[in-house]
């Protein structure tokens, strides 16, 4: 098997030294495939499934052709949501390490657009974001987009499911004629292929893992019979015990539903749908990525754009009625050569939605009995962290070291029972060890953080 190293890339040394630091050794498939291409200079269209490496793909690509010592965007990422656009960034970030005083900046919505006009005005090498807050600031003439030489499309299918692709291509009227276009889609539909020549000129086509294979994801499906989904649910995640599990259901209510129901089972299960607001958003998404939660029950709407590295288990709770709904769902496990289980529960009346889902991954359809129920003496086990919110961010100039250093310091915890720490302008998320958040609670409530008492609460 032929082995694809970033040395073989016409890469500057400081960025291979980057690479090996970030622990990329290897090129994905993705990136052995559309990297030459992408130096090369050429317009690209790209097949390739949520975690196959693309970001660092297109990422090498802008980094690659940026002059830093020009204040200007010179490449702009447009993303569906803007959980993935913030994702994009932190990785181009790094990436851009090796690279200099590189400013990534991410346009939006749920965020107030005074201090993106600010950092505008201030000047920035690459854009992130999403489609409705680009056009805002281009509709302010807050954002010029003159000097642009890449312009990227990230995950082009889920912006024209979510109804964002004629603004897609005003954004792209925007850039200069003479650019490299980059397109990334897990799916390449028809009701975008018109559109797209617009865009690209004497593209190449690059295809990788359009379907997971059965070796690195394994599927199972589930006659449920009369057995209710959400004890059925229950069942599974007793059953195999998963670290963390990103379970899907069809609607809001059966969502809602499913998620309170799992916590009255003891497990530490969060909903994520699409009648809550960002804040609420945040909290369930970081709670999940930092342990305070290990089962996750959303919409397909509202797991739009999510990046969950190591996730080891999908639940489809209900089918999805669209075969290409369930491949971007399973697709959410079995990331960067992982394996993964996806797990589906099918009622007699879903046997022929299953069927087509069947034939879309090209292997027969076996349903199978649910699983015996393992004796695990108890409740489930409880997600290892629990998260502390604390009131103040960015904006009140707090980084990760204050927090860290206030709570092992007055705080008295150890290094070991604080885990990740996420800072947003506002607020500040701190991963705690479960066993001595809630007694330690009353103590670091009243501790000073640069000087100043913050206002905190656990989120539960």
């Amino acid at each position: 098997m032929t082995t694809h190293t970033f040395s073989t890339l016409p890469l500057s040394p400081a960025q291979l030294d980057n690479l090996a630091q970030m622990g990329y050794a290897t090129m994905t498939p993705i990136q052995a495939q559309s990297l030459p291409i992408i130096l090369d200079g050429r317009d690209l269209i790209a097949q390739a499934k949520t975690g196959s490496g693309k970001t660092a793909a297109f990422g090498l690509g802008i980094l690659h052709r940026l002059d830093p010592a020009r204040w200007a965007p010179q490449a702009l990422v447009v993303c569906p949501t803007r959980e993935l656009s913030e994702q994009v960034a932190v990785e181009l970030r790094r990436l851009a390490r090796a690279a200099g005083n590189v400013k990534v900046l991410t346009l939006t919505g749920g965020a107030s657009a005074r201090p993106q006009n600010e950092s505008l005005a201030h000047g920035a090498h690459i854009i992130v974001g999403t489609p409705g807050r680009l056009l805002d600031h281009l509709a302010r003439q807050t954002l010029d987009l003159s000097a642009v030489h890449t312009l990227v499309l990230d995950e082009a299918d889920r912006m024209v499911d979510m109804g964002f692709f004629a603004d897609v291509i005003e954004i792209a009227h925007a850039c200069p004629t003479q650019r490299q276009t980059l397109l990334f889609s897990a799916t390449y539909p028809d009701s975008i292929r018109d559109d797209v020549d617009h865009l690209v000129i004497n593209p190449e086509f690059v295809k990788v893992d359009a379907v997971h294979t059965q070796a690195q994801i394994e599927q199972h499906f589930y006659d449920i019979g009369t057995t209710d989904r959400a004890s059925a649910t229950a069942m599974l995640l007793r059953h195999f015990q998963p670290e963390s599990a990103l379970v899907f259901c069809n609607t809001k209510a059966a969502c809602a539903d499913l998620a309170a129901h799992l916590q009255q089972a003891g497990f530490s299960a969060l909903a994520l749908h699409g009648d809550m607001d960002q804040r609420d958003r945040d909290d369930v998404l970081v709670q999940f990525s930092n342990h305070s939660s290990n089962i996750l029950v959303a919409t397909d709407v509202a797991a739009r754009g999510l990046d969950i590295p190591s996730l080891p288990m999908v639940i489809n709770v209900e089918l999805a009625r669209d075969p290409q709904v369930h491949t971007h769902r399973v697709g959410r496990t079995g990331r960067m050569q992982e394996s993964g289980l996806a797990l589906s529960l099918c009622a007699p009346d879903e046997q022929y939605v299953a069927s087509r889902i069947a034939q879309q991954l090209e292997q027969l359809l076996e349903l199978e009995p649910l699983p015996r129920q393992k004796s695990t003496g108890g409740r489930p086990a409880q997600a290892p962290m629990v998260t502390l919110l604390v009131l103040g961010g960015k904006k009140a100039k707090l980084r990760p070291g204050d927090l860290l250093g206030a709570l092992t310091g007055d705080g008295g915890l150890t290094r070991d029972q604080v885990g990740k720490i996420h800072i947003t302008d506002q607020v500040s998320y701190v991963a705690l060890s479960r066993a001595i958040a809630h007694r330690a609670f009353p103590h670091l409530n009243n501790i000073l953080i640069k000087g100043k008492k913050q206002r905190m609460k656990l989120l539960s």
